[in-house]
């Protein structure tokens, strides 16, 4: 459902202040940018104008705008589930809508004594309204319309061409030919007319097709419309709607979906006892959102032939590497799988993986090459697999090679600003190249450094000894923008951060602080070519604590354990930490590092008391692709994860036991909280802290973190907890989680 309101553009708006203005086909979820994709939006009309004409109808989007029902408790009259949703619309045509992977089933209930029911299929009004070059006819005996136009990708400069074909039928009765039918411009329907090129159009005019229908005269009047949509052709629009969806069985199709949803939710299970049911809720909700992005786009790329998948919206891979792919690998390899394959085959053909891409073409880059941590992360953890699920592990490195080494010809669409980073190890503030922006200096050397980890530990598990350890020396790369000297304003004893530097070697200086909630100037460092200051969305207080694969080494860096922790402390005391944004997603379990994993479980459980539940306002920000909820997803169930590595970080779950199936490896591994008494409200104190750890009954070295092997065994483990915040990681030497510099992941 789409509206008019200017403040959630990609999700579901609960404002019934503001009118639905369609119910379109194709969306992207919970990303920032220009409003994505919105395409082929369809709206029904139970009368129009004084006189009821089908002249009279307001088919623009100003014109034909209509608030929601609204309930007793002031909510619109809406209601969902995976694969469906249903509206009731002031003017009493009630709104239901289902799906295939390739196409949409509407169905308009319209109000009784209802004498001529229209419905408008919009063809040009994307979220933009960017259309250029529209093509739409019509068959006035059959009401089927086949058209499509170009858009503008919402978060870069391409555009893209998409396709629909729309066809009718009663529901209960025979809906026979249109009783009026015509194409629409603006607000001016012409009756009779079959195509855009009957009527005197412009550049980006809004345009369609409106259609009235005879009513049911012995029930309610049910239209049922089929919505085809494609990449390719009109003609391949209306193919995948006949063979998606060949009978127009509403509740068949909605019943499959939800099957189909099920089995998949179904894949990890929780144990509910004595946890609130809003938690459980917020688990499974953030879960379904991880599986909406990417999307499958197979069988609809036009930019070249392949028998390869096709995923497109990576939206982008520096808001998903981090938790969303870790997950995915939990319950769903095999679609792990086809992500990878699709990607390298992206690759192959354009020279470097995609990093931000939305409906075939390029967006900006945010990060790094955050592709690798991608590809790294699959590889890492199902190298055994790989061959039977078809990615070939040469492909596989050649397309992270790619990455490391080769300068594209704009860095800021894919790859990375490669030679600078090989010849100075950083990228250099006062360095302008024609491939690309000079901006992000510091926050890209931070992410190039942990993609070079992530391919080195690629190297190593195929055997690459020399490359492993190039790479992991590149990954190392982040001690080139530390400066000692840098203090936090009025704390001199908070030193050290990560700062832009010039190719000489002398740095230059930003305001910890900048960005951040408390920065003096209210800078937002989004994408712009002219900001110097070196970071992108996150302030370098915030992107000094990310060097995930090295923690010992920042531990090192910020003056030992006790500065540390201080330092954390300070981030969480005084509102550094942002719990909208990818960077500072780790933060509240780097605890674990300083060997106080305590203070890690109280401090994610804080996060998630503070800023995520289920109501309309339970995301502090933008979902990012299903970033947010896989992120949400990991803290319920007690782990976080180090992409690339067989390492999950690990506190207590939310639920006495759970459990996650894997269909490829054919195992189930439980994790159970001996001791669970509930889940404090505000994530402060409880019997929630781990003091021991068993797996398939033996003692495990750490109560900070278990290893991959647990899942391809499917095993149980077994957390003790304990009211003690003061719990460690335990005894031994290897019980702290592992980092680069102190020998780990060798």
């Amino acid at each position: 459902m789409d509206t008019d309101s200017p403040g959630n553009h990609a999700g579901y708006d609960a404002d019934p202040t503001f009118n639905v203005t369609g119910f379109s086909q194709l969306h992207d979820d919970g990303t920032g940018g220009a409003v994505p994709l919105s395409l082929f939006k369809l709206f029904p009309f139970a009368s129009c104008g004084k006189g009821n004409t089908f002249e009279e109808c307001q088919t623009s989007l100003a014109g034909r705008k209509t608030l929601r029902k609204v309930l007793d408790d002031g909510t619109p009259d809406d209601a969902a589930e995976p694969g469906y949703f249903a509206s009731n619309l002031s003017t009493g045509v009630r709104v239901e809508l289902t799906s295939t992977r390739r196409t949409a089933l509407h169905r308009y209930t319209f109000p009784a004594g209802t004498k001529f029911p229209r419905i408008v299929v919009d063809i040009t009004n994307d979220g933009q309204q960017s259309s250029t070059d529209p093509l739409m006819d019509l068959d006035e005996k059959t009401a089927r319309v086949t058209g499509g136009a170009r858009f503008a990708g919402s978060f870069g400069p391409g555009r893209y061409s998409a396709f629909t074909c729309v066809d009718f039928k009663g529901d209960g009765y025979d809906l026979g030919a249109p009783t009026e039918f015509g194409a629409w411009l603006g607000n001016f329907p012409v009756k009779q007319t079959v195509s855009v090129t009957q009527l005197y159009t412009g550049f980006t005019d809004e345009l369609g097709a409106l259609f009235t229908f005879k009513p049911n005269m012995h029930g309610h009047t049910i239209i049922l419309a089929r919505v085809g949509v494609s990449l390719i052709s009109p003609e391949q629009a209306c193919a995948n709607a006949e063979q998606e969806i060949p009978d127009f069985g509403f509740e068949k199709v909605r019943a499959a979906s939800r099957a189909q949803w099920s089995e998949l939710l179904g894949r990890v299970q929780v144990d509910s006892k004595g946890v609130d049911s809003e938690i459980v809720d917020l688990f499974y909700s953030s879960m379904y959102r991880t599986h909406l992005s990417p999307a499958d786009y197979t069988g609809e790329n036009p930019l070249w032939n392949s028998t390869e998948p096709y995923y497109d919206s990576f939206y982008c891979n520096w808001d998903t590497y981090r938790t969303l792919f870790p997950f995915m690998a939990l319950h769903d390899p095999a679609t792990f799988a086809r992500i990878v394959r699709g990607m390298i085959n992206i690759q192959q053909h354009e020279g470097w993986l995609p990093e931000c891409r939305g409906a075939t073409v390029k967006h900006f880059i945010q990060g790094g090459s955050n592709g690798d941590p991608i590809l790294a992360e699959f590889f890492v953890k199902f190298q055994q697999q790989a061959d039977a699920l078809s990615v070939r592990a040469d492909a596989l490195y050649n397309a992270l090679l790619a990455d490391a080494e080769l300068q594209p010809p704009n860095w800021d669409l894919q790859g990375r600003q490669a030679n600078i980073w090989k010849t100075l190890g950083y990228v250099a503030q006062d360095v302008f190249e024609r491939g690309g922006t000079n901006s992000k200096q510091v926050s890209r050397t931070l992410e190039y450094a942990f993609d070079d980890f992530t391919i080195s530990q690629v190297a190593k598990a195929l055997g690459k000894t020399s490359d492993g350890q190039k790479y992991a020396q590149r990954s190392e790369n982040f001690n080139h923008v530390w400066n000692a000297n840098t203090t936090f304003p009025g704390r001199k004893d908070i030193a050290g951060f990560m700062q832009p530097r010039f190719a000489n070697g002398k740095f230059n200086f930003t305001d910890p602080r900048h960005c951040s909630i408390h920065d003096p100037t209210q800078s937002t460092c989004f994408l712009n070519a002219q900001r110097h200051d070196g970071f992108y969305e996150g302030s370098p207080i915030v992107y000094t604590q990310y060097v995930p694969h090295d923690t010992a080494k920042l531990i090192e860096l910020q003056g030992g354990v006790d500065a540390f922790v201080k330092r954390l402390n300070f981030i969480f005391d005084e509102g550094y930490f942002d719990s909208t944004d990818e960077p500072s997603q780790q933060i509240p379990f780097m605890y674990h590092y300083a060997n106080k994993p305590g203070l890690s479980t109280q401090r994610s459980r804080q996060v998630i008391s503070e800023f995520y539940n289920t109501s309309t306002n339970g995301l502090p920000g933008n979902d990012d692709s299903g970033a947010m909820g896989s992120y949400v997803a990991f803290y319920l169930a007690g782990l976080y994860p180090l992409p690339a590595t067989k390492q999950f970080l690990l506190s207590s779950p939310y639920f006495p036991q759970i459990s996650f199936r894997n269909p490829v490896l054919n195992t189930t591994t439980t994790i159970r909280a001996n001791g669970f008494k509930g889940n404090p409200t505000d994530g402060t104190g409880g019997h929630v802290f781990v003091k021991n750890v068993t797996i398939d009954g033996k003692p495990w070295k750490s109560n900070c973190f278990i290893e991959w092997d647990a899942f391809t065994n499917g095993s149980l483990i077994e957390l003790q907890l304990t009211d003690d915040i003061g719990v460690s990681c335990g005894a031994g030497a290897d019980a702290i989680p592992p980092s680069l510099s102190t020998g780990g992941y060798d």
